[in-house]
């Protein structure tokens, strides 16, 4: 599936994207608030990445900006299984793309395909330390649980305390209605 916005594009990874995708993510500031990306991030962390194929029904993207005449990498999003999670929100954006709103949107975009693809609630988490996260979440329409457990994470090598959201992507309009975006098979 591809799915398309106003400044974005969102596919699956190819084996021809693993050197940018190492490049994209490899940043320390990155890889800390994820669980399961490693630190440092190698090129066969990138190479795995883009050969193992998803589950069709689990939206899993490559996020491209188009600025300037060009498509560059700049992120990645999914909703996939997480530590019991059936349907969890797990996303990342590179550094020099921060602040665009590029979480915001591919994230509404991909709550959106989520919901195409049957899935009524996702949940999410963002570390305390990454307080950036939680606004994305809120503006996608994530709801606070109350909850904040202790969460492992790779590219920290240590726990840390993650609130943790969830949404109901049936009662939601996933983050605002983008009347540019457009889904394709």
């Amino acid at each position: 599936m591809f799915v398309r916005t106003q400044r974005l594009t969102l596919r699956p990874g190819w084996a021809e994207d693993a050197p940018e995708l190492a490049q994209a993510i490899g940043h320390e500031a990155v890889v800390r608030n994820l669980s399961r990306a490693p630190w440092p991030y190698p090129i066969e962390a990138a190479e795995t990445f883009v050969a193992n194929l998803p589950d069709p029904g689990e939206p899993r993207f490559l996020v491209f900006e188009h600025r300037d005449e060009r498509i560059r990498l700049v992120g990645g999003m999914s909703v996939s299984p997480l530590r019991g999670e059936p349907h969890e929100l797990g996303y990342w954006i590179t550094p020099d793309a921060w602040g665009r709103g590029y979480a915001t949107e591919a994230g509404a975009a991909v709550l959106r395909a989520a919901r195409a693809a049957g899935i009524r609630r996702v949940t999410a988490g963002h570390f305390i330390d990454n307080p950036a996260s939680g606004r994305v979440l809120r503006k996608l329409g994530f709801h606070p649980t109350g909850r904040v457990v202790s969460l492992y994470s790779r590219g920290r090598g240590a726990e840390a305390p993650c609130a943790r959201f969830e949404i109901d992507l049936v009662e939601s309009d996933c983050g605002g209605v983008d009347p540019n975006h457009r889904m394709a098979a």
